[in-house]
């Protein structure tokens, strides 16, 4: 009889996920069996718990599917062809599965792959006892990493390569939108040599979490013109603007706040189409960069450089650690906005 595992599985279209037992999945060839010991909730999980629109039309063809993406776990099987990792490595994985054959995989620019598989997205994911990824997506951790910290390294790969689109050393920067990343992206933009950070963030909570991770200013953009405020304390503007939060009033705030000739490197996602002073990003000499998930491999050196070196500390955001059975209760915090990141142990 086959084996078994727990899994957290998207089993009909509507709210909700179940937590059920399935079979334990086996490594093909060029794969590793990873036995997840954390795995943390990101807002694509909320999403597909949701059961938004992109959700609906994104995982819907494919239910039932185990959730989840962001996983430390230890290698417990390898199949055939694997050398990248051994049996009992500590692990995190890229998420995003690339084909190396597209012209921007065979440019070096994987993360823009034009046939990009992600975990927990287009094939089942980490909410799980176990999960099979393919081997050459797997980093293997440094021993003295806590498992809590190394879940999260996906989402933080996000924030560091946001950061890292331009130096920031001597700058000064604004984030927009507080969830987990942006909160990242604070502690990257300081460990990176920012001298002043503002945090813009309607929701207290998370405007606090700024706050822990280093934000010299924290401003509420519902109480306050941003741009204003920006101006008041700067004089100019600012060298940066790290946005993450998709907002249509935070992309045109980003455009008004930046200096002339200091860029916006935009993570956040717009619900829909956002209307921009095209005018204002010309004559302004503005550099607008788009961000998607992380530099493959360089990113996660970073990330390890900045960890590792003790410039980085991600702990503030890791608010909440629970167990994979409590996952209702990680998404209800999820949804109230009271939380950073929501890790889920597995034991």
């Amino acid at each position: 009889m086959a084996e078994t595992m727990r899994a957290i599985v998207k089993t009909r279209p509507g709210p909700g996920a179940e937590l059920l037992e399935v079979p334990r999945p086996e490594p093909g060839e060029g794969e590793a069996l990873v036995r997840i010991t954390a795995t943390s909730i990101c807002g694509t999980d909320l999403h597909i718990y949701e059961w938004n629109a992109w959700a609906e039309g994104r995982i819907g063809p494919r239910i039932p599917q185990t959730m989840g993406h962001e996983l430390c776990g230890v290698v417990e099987e390898i199949g055939r062809g694997v050398d990248q990792v051994s049996v009992g490595d500590r692990v995190s994985a890229e998420t995003h599965i690339v084909c190396h054959t597209c012209l921007p995989c065979q440019r070096g620019q994987l993360e823009v792959c034009l046939n990009t598989s992600i975990l927990g997205v287009d094939r089942d994911g980490c909410f799980a006892d176990y999960i099979t990824v393919p081997a050459e997506n797997l980093w293997v951790n440094s021993p003295d990493l806590p498992d809590t910290v190394a879940s999260a390294l996906e989402p933080l790969g996000n924030a560091v390569h946001t950061a890292m689109a331009e130096s920031l050393e001597g700058r000064r920067v604004l984030v927009t939108g507080i969830g987990p990343i942006g909160a990242f992206s604070v502690g990257v933009a300081k460990a990176l040599g920012a001298t002043e950070i503002f945090a813009s963030e309607p929701n207290p909570y998370r405007r606090s979490l700024a706050g822990a991770m280093g934000a010299d200013h924290l401003i509420d953009p519902m109480a306050v013109s941003l741009t204003d405020m920006i101006m008041e304390m700067t004089g100019d503007g600012v060298d940066a603007v790290l946005e993450m939060s998709g907002h249509p009033t935070a992309i045109q705030d980003a455009i008004s706040c930046v200096i002339p000739g200091g860029h916006i490197a935009q993570l956040g996602l717009p619900p829909d189409n956002v209307t921009l002073d095209l005018n204002k990003l010309i004559f302004k000499g503005i550099r607008f960069y788009g961000i998607v998930g992380r530099r493959i491999w360089e990113t996660w050196e970073e990330m390890d450089r900045l960890l590792s070196s003790g410039d980085l500390d991600i702990t503030p955001v890791l608010t909440h650690t629970m167990e994979l059975e409590e996952f209702e209760e990680g998404m209800r915090l999820m949804e109230a906005g009271e939380c950073g990141k929501v890790v889920l142990t597995v034991s």
